[in-house]
């Protein structure tokens, strides 16, 4: 791999930081690229992560930063504008010289990071679930696959409430599409009859939803029990939930279960007709462990404020920043390259009281938890896998991706392998 001099420069100036007597922090910092939209229709979801992200890196800078170099945050607002984060991505790597990228939350705002991060070769860690069907040597994908979110959803409804009937209600653009490609097939594979699947699709920012509610209404009358999926993105499901209140839909008539809302989305809604509804995640703020418990309380000191809540994605960065300062200490520099290399096997504690693992697959392990609103906007658990799930880049669902696997490790050090054909058909770097 090609090294430029800026990085050869990090990984010298690190090395004498490692074997120098010197005091903490007397080498240039690290720095750190925070790409969050701060404003927009995602702000109400990603300003948080980029305080979390600050609060994080504080946290480690008090404990005498990384290598003994001081971490120096780079914060940059794509405003919710998916060509915008390429931009913002490039200039946090070719101008503010970062090693590492935290960001994005929709799908699409990461597709359009994504030929930036392998063009110039810094890791990205992304954050939150998505729809699968990918796998870069430069993106860490500590948020859930489908098989850590949406099959143990519906497998949920169907297995434990007896749902018969699917509304897959979701935003228009990649996560949503390709995730209920993934659940129509497998709900259908599984014996659910094509006309009891109802699929649409609104644009970001939409609110006006009287007319699909009632369309969903009409849909859960026809005599057998009906769920929402919903894979709705933003705020757009502020006005969703409050319509479904006001056309009387409780989660006895026809439950919700999101794959987007926590705790943060909850905040901004009166969730008192909410209660019952459902969100699958692999974190609640309301999970009882000691971990769990020393992270609210960092994060109340840190945002000055004890309202604020916790909640999957922040989890996610958490559990991702700390696996990149255990690379980077594994590599002895930060140089993007050489932390690539030392990510496959690092592990670190998840809040939820497990371990999570990066796989050479470039996803990490992760418990399931499904949760139920309650009337303080909190979640009560009420179903969780037994042990931790091993996320999957490519769905066993799909024709097209079953046989497909990712691997990073030398020999094989492709993220599109068909073990049938035996050929790699994405980069392989």
């Amino acid at each position: 791999m090609r090294q430029s001099i800026r990085q050869y420069l990090a990984g010298a100036v690190a090395a004498a930081a490692v074997t120098s007597a010197g005091p903490v922090h007397a080498a240039e910092p690290i720095k750190v690229g925070v790409l969050h939209s701060l404003s927009g229709t995602m702000a109400i979801s990603e300003s948080t992560l980029k305080d979390t992200m600050l609060m994080l890196i504080e946290q480690q800078n008090a404990e005498g930063g990384v290598l003994g170099r001081e971490l120096e945050p780079v914060v940059v607002d794509p405003a919710s504008d998916w060509p915008l984060f390429a931009e913002k991505a490039r200039e946090l790597i070719t101008q503010e010289e970062v090693d590492v990228i935290f960001g994005s939350w929709t799908s699409v705002s990461r597709k359009s990071v994504l030929p930036v991060v392998e063009e110039l070769e810094v890791p990205l860690f992304y954050p939150v679930q998505y729809e699968g069907e990918e796998s870069s040597k430069y993106v860490f994908y500590t948020g859930a696959a489908p098989n850590q979110q949406a099959i143990p959803a519906v497998d949920y409804l169907r297995n434990m409430l007896g749902i018969e009937r699917f509304v897959l209600e979701g935003t228009d653009y990649v996560y949503p599409r390709t995730t209920n490609k993934i659940l129509e097939r497998y709900l259908m594979d599984r014996g659910v009859a094509e006309e009891d699947i109802l699929v649409n699709y609104t644009p970001f920012g939409f609110s006006d939803w009287q007319s699909e509610v009632a369309r969903i209404k009409e849909f859960g009358s026809q005599g057998k029990p009906t769920a929402v999926v919903s894979t709705i993105n933003g705020d757009a499901n502020v006005p969703f939930y409050k319509e479904l209140a006001n056309q009387g839909v409780s989660a006895a008539d026809i439950p919700v279960i999101a794959f987007s809302v926590g705790e943060q989305e909850l905040s901004g809604i009166d969730t008192a007709p909410l209660v019952g509804h459902m969100s699958a995640w692999n974190y609640f703020q309301s999970v009882e462990t000691p971990e769990n418990e020393a992270f609210i309380e960092a994060w109340h000191e840190y945002i000055g404020d004890e309202s604020r809540v916790t909640n999957d994605p922040m989890e996610a960065h958490y559990i991702g920043f700390n696996m990149w300062v255990q690379a980077v200490e594994k590599a002895g520099t930060p140089d993007p390259e050489a932390v690539v290399d030392a990510m496959i096997g690092v592990t670190a504690p998840n809040l939820t009281g497990g371990v999570s693992a990066m796989m050479p697959n470039h996803h990490i392990s992760k418990p399931v938890l499904i949760g139920e609103v309650q009337d303080d906007g909190q979640f009560a658990v009420v179903w969780e896998t037994p042990g931790m799930v091993p996320g999957d880049a490519w769905s066993d669902f799909l024709p097209d991706s079953a046989e497909i696997i990712a691997d990073w490790r030398e020999p094989l050090a492709c993220g599109n392998y068909n073990v049938a054909s035996g050929e790699c058909s994405g980069q392989d770097y």
